[in-house]
């Protein structure tokens, strides 16, 4: 390629992203004024800018606009962005400061995991039942069910924090739980997709493939914590933080695109570089986390954008509203009601096992995530992706009113009360 076409490929690009960036920010402003997170708004009009274009301009004019080298710079800068924030979404996963784990808390992971890893297995026998081959794929059984199950029960920390933080719940009881539950939840998921990715080959050799390439993972990932934490690199993190972050960085692409070379997923190659941050010296490497992170939330734009044009545009036109509306009952039940029951046995009052069960519905930008691997590890079709990004949406767009609505009938039942048993009052942009 010449000077001369580089540099236009490199302004066409820019210009795409510009764009992107435009419309991601005019959704979050609309998230804001309808009080719903940021990501909602984020995620839908990334994810609807390319179907849209697309309808309104037609293909040829479409493939202009975005021509496929550009288009792969765009898959290739997504994929980065998306390693670089998995590397801060990692320290959500972090159980080691969570040693007061106390049985409520057991309790509502039973509830919300359970329920709602059944409810995915529903959703799969349902597809299943009625031969709909458009959600059902090609990918070996026991991988399929594992992939739907695990994507039906996830729970979005960051987003999950966000809320607490805004209803000024953090400190409350119910708030602990709640993050703490949706903790654990989130890390058996992320244990058990390396093994429904592995399973997708469909023989015993692929599997053993796969599980060598994430055992050498977690080796690296090992040794690399290790080296992190000595004191001469701890001393040097505090003295250099940006340079840290820089070396942060690319150990995390190197890490992720090396595991996506040999068969697994950039995804979970990011994730093992995140867990790879000691957290025992976590103020020296609190800056370069957040630079890192920082960087990627800056592209996560990117990602919804090349995501509603790969796999949106061709999944709407064989979308099912049934199956659509099948994935979005069966998440509201799975985690609501296994919450509530959940928090129920673990001697939670009514209203606070209510609560309990609407915040554990929220999924946000962690089920993308998991949507995405899913999908390009070749196990969900587009059409079951779309089902699953509805619910996803559906599920923590409802989280907000449902906590409203728990507010109001509590001080309905107790009106000589100013709040309820260890809920302060909600502050702030209430989403």
């Amino acid at each position: 390629m010449s000077a001369p076409e580089l540099l236009l490929r490199a302004a066409h690009l820019l210009a795409v992203l510009s764009v992107a960036v435009l419309v991601v920010r005019a959704g979050r402003l609309m998230a804001r004024a309808t009080r719903q997170p940021e990501v909602i708004g984020e995620i839908v009009a990334g994810l609807l800018i390319g179907p849209v274009l697309l309808h309104l301009v037609g293909p040829g004019t479409f493939r202009t606009l975005l021509p496929e080298p550009v288009l792969g710079d765009l898959r290739t800068i997504s994929e980065v962005g998306l390693v670089l924030f998995m590397v801060g979404l990692a320290g959500h996963l972090d159980t080691g400061s969570a040693r007061s784990r106390s049985k409520p808390t057991w309790w509502l992971v039973a509830g919300s995991f359970l329920p709602s890893f059944g409810a995915g297995l529903l959703l799969s026998g349902w597809i299943l039942l009625t031969d709909d081959r458009a959600a059902r794929g090609t990918a070996p059984l026991a991988s399929f069910l594992l992939v739907v199950a695990v994507s039906m029960s996830i729970t979005a920390v960051p987003v999950l924090a966000r809320i607490l933080d805004d209803r000024g719940l953090v400190d409350t009881d119910t708030g602990r739980t709640t993050l703490l539950a949706a903790v654990v939840i989130d890390c058996l998921a992320w244990l058990l997709l390396p093994v429904a990715v592995g399973l997708r080959s469909g023989d015993l050799g692929g599997f053993l493939k796969a599980a060598g390439v994430l055992t050498a993972g977690v080796l690296v990932a090992v040794a690399v914590r290790a080296l992190l934490g000595t004191r001469p690199l701890v001393r040097g993190c505090e003295r250099a933080p940006r340079t840290a972050a820089v070396l942060l960085a690319l150990f995390a692409v190197a890490l992720a695109f090396t595991m996506k070379e040999h068969g697994m997923t950039a995804i979970v190659g990011a994730l093992l570089a995140g867990l790879a941050v000691p957290r025992r010296h976590s103020r020296a490497w609190r800056r370069p986390v957040a630079g890192v992170t920082a960087v990627g939330h800056g592209l996560v734009p990117v990602f919804f954008v090349v995501s509603g044009v790969t796999v949106l545009t061709d999944a709407l036109a064989s979308a099912s509203s049934v199956l659509i509306a099948l994935a979005v009952l069966l998440g509201i039940a799975g985690k609501g009601i296994g919450g509530y029951a959940g928090a129920r046995l673990g001697r939670y009052g009514h209203f606070d096992s209510l609560r309990a069960g609407a915040l554990m519905n929220t999924r946000g930008l962690t089920e993308l995530i998991v949507l995405q691997l899913g999908y390009s590890a070749g196990v969900l079709t587009g059409t079951l992706y779309l089902a699953l990004l509805v619910m996803a949406l559906v599920t923590t767009a409802l989280t907000g009113p449902a906590l409203l609505a728990i507010d109001r009938a509590e001080h309905r039942r107790l009106p000589d009360r100013d709040a309820a048993p260890g809920l302060a009052p909600a502050r702030g942009n209430v989403p």
